[in-house]
């Protein structure tokens, strides 16, 4: 799912109208032209282009009125920046932040001589996603000024959100889910004043669809681990037999004294192979764990890290007490507006449509970022909160054998996300997913019309494809169609209900995806050079890459910055621990187990 995972490259990323490439590669049924409903109704596809196009001019023209600049404009330097200053005119501290004389023409390798100048930012950070501002917000409470560098012209990174121009309800780059274990999300979210922003299902904790039929999934949240799955035991043996079901239970002994420090040489394992190894039935791993692993880690089973899945699985069967929630706003108006007033109050500034082309070091210390136009900004301290794959070619001016490691070893999970606006109600449920099978596009849907209290009537969907391959390349009327039958796989009133409205966001990278090799890849805050730290989703977290990771990762790199100025912070929350039998049980020696 998105939250654990959702949710791009970098920015706004979505896609309308792009000619396909042959029927459908999953299943048999053809789809219908695009315009013609089940019902028969005509429907307009407004939505926005891949990053290589424009938006249509009147969506731009129409978000221009909401957000300082429209998503997909030109990525030109911020003209506060092309003024001389980091921070826009008007009442209010100028950030301190100096930017120097542009860097002359020069091959990759070499550096441009960087001269001392009078410091007048204390931290840049180079992304506006939840990692970048959630560092900047706390830093801005700490006292700093902070200058947030964006390459794109929407704040929130992976977890943007603009408003619809044909229907005005607000839509995210993807849906997402956050789960009541996340703790340091939550935590910045009460900060700002918009944690009442979440629905949170206490019960079912979720609904499958598997082969037809509806599966409500309830836990008993007042029983201690691993008691708390009883309900779902009945219903589980109604789909897998009862010596699949006792097949898991090496991985569940394995699981439960497992350590965040004994993880590490699962690494080197897919988790296929893993599962297979402590005698999990072949049933079992394609009901099962084929589902959960791509639904909760966004990969294939065969291609996620050993380590990577039991990290998550523990935490499932050691804790009783979690349930999903639902933004009842778009998702970036949680912590986004928040954290940049944060950050303009204390005098900082978040500059969008400024991308950092480059990281510049001098004798060990951080001096400057690189814009795209060649100018330096200079400041004693920066954080670089970008996807790893920004960091592929040179994004440094020294070598840093570990960073180059990490962003060619992580690869992206797509995701193309479809939202589908119905005449009419289909269901009274929230969300649903299904069980994973190889014909199926979608994973899991959102009804956004019964979580956020200000759509316009009717019903609005969003559907999610997860770790997409050969569905990249269908047509927008091709992934509107299959998504439309399998919404109405589970809501059969969908079948005769109008498609009012349609729009298709492909998303390049919604997560890394979590293989095997990439949790020894995950870095820490800190970094070789003085001055300069890390914050990610994918960066070492103990978490799984998700907003949850980020929102972390963000607060271990602020408390880092601010010990350097001086300032002590206490921000980042331990990662949630087993409870009840599981605890005691995560006290025994783990047995090792080794890759065959």
């Amino acid at each position: 799912m998105a939250g654990n995972g959702v949710q791009k490259a970098h920015g706004p990323v979505c896609s309308s109208g792009r000619a396909g490439s042959g029927g459908p590669r999953h299943g048999s049924r053809q789809a219908q032209p695009l315009g013609q409903a089940p019902s028969g109704g005509q429907f307009r596809n407004v939505g926005c282009r891949r990053r290589d196009a424009a938006r249509p001019l009147e969506e731009a023209a129409a978000l221009a009125h909401t957000h300082p600049t429209p998503p997909d404009a030109p990525l030109s330097p911020s003209p506060e920046l092309s003024a001389g200053r980091c921070g826009a005119a008007g009442p209010g501290p100028a950030a301190r932040a100096s930017l120097g004389p542009r860097a002359p023409q020069r091959r990759r390798t070499e550096s441009p001589a960087l001269s001392a100048a009078p410091y007048d930012a204390d931290v840049l950070i180079a992304g506006a996603g939840v990692a970048g501002l959630s560092c900047g917000a706390a830093l801005a409470d700490a006292g700093l000024k902070v200058c947030v560098l964006e390459r794109d012209a929407l704040p929130g990174g992976r977890a943007a959100s603009w408003p619809d121009l044909v229907t005005g309800d607000v839509v995210d780059i993807g849906p997402h889910v956050l789960i009541s274990d996340h703790l340091n999300f939550r935590a910045l979210l009460r900060r700002l004043g918009t944690e009442d922003d979440i629905a949170w299902q206490p019960q079912p904790l979720i609904t499958l669809l598997d082969a037809g039929r509806r599966i409500p999934v309830s836990i008993w949240r007042h029983l201690p681990p691993p008691l708390h799955g009883l309900p779902a035991l009945p219903k589980a043996l109604r789909c897998i037999g009862v010596r699949d079901l006792l097949s898991n239970l090496r991985v569940v002994w394995h699981a439960a004294r497992l350590r965040e420090a004994d993880l590490e040489p699962l690494d080197g394992m897919d988790a296929m192979r893993y599962l297979r190894q402590l005698g999990a039935s072949e049933r079992s791993i394609e009901w099962f764990w084929t589902s959960a692993t791509m639904a909760l880690l966004n990969v294939p089973l065969q291609q996620c890290s050993a380590a990577a899945l039991m990290r998550v699985y523990r935490v499932m069967q050691g804790r009783s007490d979690y349930c999903f929630g639902f933004p009842k706003v778009g998702l970036a108006a949680l912590y986004a507006p928040g954290c940049r007033a944060r950050i303009e109050a204390a005098g900082g500034r978040v500059l969008l449509r400024t991308p950092v082309a480059r990281a510049h070091v001098e004798a060990g210390h951080f001096r400057a970022f690189e814009l795209e136009d060649g100018s330096l900004l200079r400041a004693p301290a920066a954080v670089l909160a970008l996807p790893p794959q920004a960091y592929r070619r040179d994004f440094l001016n020294v070598p840093w054998p570990a960073l180059s490691h990490a962003a060619h070893l992580f690869e992206p999970a797509r995701y193309i996300s479809v939202y589908l606006w119905l005449d009419r109600p289909v269901t009274k449920e929230r969300f649903w997913a299904r069980t994973w099978a190889t014909r199926d596009l979608n994973t899991d849907f959102y009804v956004l019309s019964n979580i956020r209290p200000h759509t316009h009537g009717g019903t609005l969907v969003a559907c999610n494809s997860i770790h997409v391959r050969l569905a990249w390349d269908w047509s927008d009327e091709e992934l509107v169609q299959r998504s439309l039958q399998e919404v109405a796989d589970f809501a059969p009133l969908a079948a005769q209900a109008r498609l009012l409205h349609a729009r298709v966001h492909r998303i390049p990278m919604a997560v890394p995806c979590p293989m095997p090799g990439t949790e020894r890849a995950r870095l820490p805050a800190q970094t070789p050079f003085a001055g300069l730290w890390l914050a990610g989703d994918w960066t070492r977290t103990a978490l799984p890459a998700s907003m949850e990771s980020a929102a972390r990762s963000g607060a271990l790199a602020a408390e880092a910055v601010a010990a350097s100025f001086g300032h002590e912070l206490q921000l980042a929350i331990p990662v949630p621990r087993p409870t009840g039998v599981m605890a005691l049980l995560e006290r025994l020696p783990a047995t090792p187990v080794k890759a065959v």
